[in-house]
């Protein structure tokens, strides 16, 4: 019984102590024991707090789909846009790009598809022919098919051996006659008259008086037709000439009535 007397009045006095007494030792020491700052509980970026990490399937959207491009190497010389459609006869095909270097054709080209399920399609076309040579058929990206589309269009622009070349052809162009007919060549092959009109949009025109040519296949060839309202219109818009429709570059011809009726009819 005195024993236990004795404990409590050590208790009471200690107590006492730690309310009464010097509040400058042990408030601080009490402090620290009820911080969550401390170093005893850790930061609040401790590992011993929960801080969920997000899930990738959550927080990040699905990676876009892969640009569907496709690179052609070891095509014939003489190789149009309506032998690569046929070469990959079937698909969609959205432009065909042919790469000239130190002013030459390379042999190589770049084809965009419809669809990127496509792309697996196309590759199934590796060392296949256009007429007797075999074509390789590589996967590409949209950063190549870009840089390739900036070289051409900076060639035909000037300074090259290529775009020399082609002054005198350029001279024969603007001392054509003009009948108020122009052939434009190049067209991606999912143009539509409402791209050619904005082309245009400078001048007058219908979609009446644009007549986009079809291959044997009743697809695009690349080519189209335009009716302007008389031969100053037409003179006036080669212009235009090697100028942009999309990611293409658009060459334009002086042409006839006669040379368009025989390219719709050979069309259809």
């Amino acid at each position: 019984m005195a024993f236990l007397f004795s404990v409590l009045v050590i208790g009471e006095n200690c107590s006492k102590y730690a309310d009464d007494g010097d509040g400058r030792q042990m408030a601080p020491k009490r402090q620290r024991t009820v911080d969550p700052s401390s170093s005893f509980y850790g930061s609040p970026s401790s590992s011993f707090m929960y801080n969920p990490a997000p899930y990738g399937y959550v927080s990040q959207p699905p990676p876009p789909p892969p640009f569907p491009v496709v690179r052609l190497r070891g095509l014939p010389f003489d190789c149009t846009e309506t032998d690569v459609a046929e070469f990959f006869h079937g698909l969609d095909i959205v432009d065909v790009l042919f790469v000239h270097k130190g002013g030459k054709f390379s042999g190589e080209a770049f084809c965009v598809l419809g669809y990127p399920l496509q792309v697996d399609y196309a590759l199934q076309r590796n060392r296949q022919n256009i007429g007797r040579r075999y074509v390789e058929v590589f996967r590409s990206k949209r950063q190549e098919y870009y840089k390739a589309i900036a070289n051409e269009v900076s060639d035909v622009k000037g300074g090259s051996p290529r775009a020399s070349r082609t002054k005198s052809y350029d001279e024969g162009k603007d001392s054509a006659e003009h009948t108020g007919v122009l052939r434009l060549r190049g067209l991606p092959f999912s143009a539509s008259k409402d791209d050619i009109m904005d082309f245009f949009k400078d001048f007058v025109m219908s979609e009446d008086s644009i007549y986009i040519i079809m291959n044997s296949e009743g697809r695009p060839s690349g080519e189209a037709y335009v009716e302007f309202e008389n031969a100053d219109e037409s003179k006036a818009a080669m212009a235009k000439d090697r100028m942009t429709l999309g990611s293409r570059y658009i060459e334009l011809f002086p042409s006839s009535h006669s040379e368009m009726e025989d390219a719709i009819s050979r069309g259809r």
